[in-house]
Order: structure tokens, then sequence, then C-alpha cells
């Protein structure tokens, strides 16, 4: 299952994914996954999540950030939720690629492992592909 929280820059997104993301630490009876570009959030999350920095990893691009997903979910079944602070400053601003990964992804998951997203656009900037997963 998929979730988004769109924004444009400065909206609060970030504020929204961390609190999220230590909600979910006391609440979940699984592992926890938050990837990012950066570490802007690496001091702001529990240290019970397996944090992750986009840029150790030479992500560029949605390909590569599904195949780092993917292969993260296969080496570990006890994830249930993964967090991905700045998708497009991860891979990328091209929309109709985002929303591409979106769809595999969403069957790859399926309803066992929630991953949220923070996107920086405005909600009418994005294509029915992307938007279907705002929450």
């Amino acid at each position: 299952m998929l979730n988004l929280i769109i924004g444009k820059k400065g909206s609060g997104k970030t504020k929204v994914i961390i609190d999220k993301i230590n909600s979910a630490v006391k609440d979940t009876n699984g592992c926890l996954v938050c990837i990012e570009k950066g570490e802007t959030l690496r001091r702001s999350i529990s240290y019970r999540v397996r944090w992750c920095d986009a840029d150790q990893f030479f992500i560029d691009n949605f390909d590569a950030f599904y195949g780092f997903v993917a292969g993260i979910l296969a080496g570990n079944y006890d994830i249930k939720e993964v967090y991905v602070d700045g998708i497009l400053k991860i891979a990328g601003a091209d929309f109709e690629a985002l929303g591409r990964m979106l769809e595999k992804l969403d069957k790859l998951t399926g309803e066992e492992i929630l991953i949220t997203f923070t996107v920086s656009a405005d909600v009418s900037e994005l294509p029915s592909s992307v938007a279907k997963y705002i929450d």
C-alpha cells in the first residue's frame, strides 16, 4: 500500500513524515525503514528505524530506487513500513516515471507493507498515475 504526502517546499511535509515515523515505532510489530537524500531526518527519528541515505547507494533514478526497495524487502520479511522523504530529490522530477514506479511498488507491496513518500509538488501538477496515491 502506498501513501503520498504532497505539498510545496516549506509546507511541513518533513515534519508530518517525522511524526508518522515516530508514531509508527510505538505501534508496529515489525521493522521500519526510512530513506532520504542526506541526513535531515536521521537525528529526528527513533534509533529503532533503519535509516538509509540514498546517496550512499548511488540512487539517482526511479528504476534504481525501485530496485533498492525491492532488495530491502527481499532481504527482510519483517519490514512493515517504509518512509521516503523527498522522492523527487532522490530520483528526479519526472512525474510520469514516478507514476510508473509507484505502480510497480504498489504491486510489490500489496496490502502487506506501507510505503509513505513526501513529494514536493502542487497536486495540480501531478498526473493521475501519481495522484491516486495521495493520502
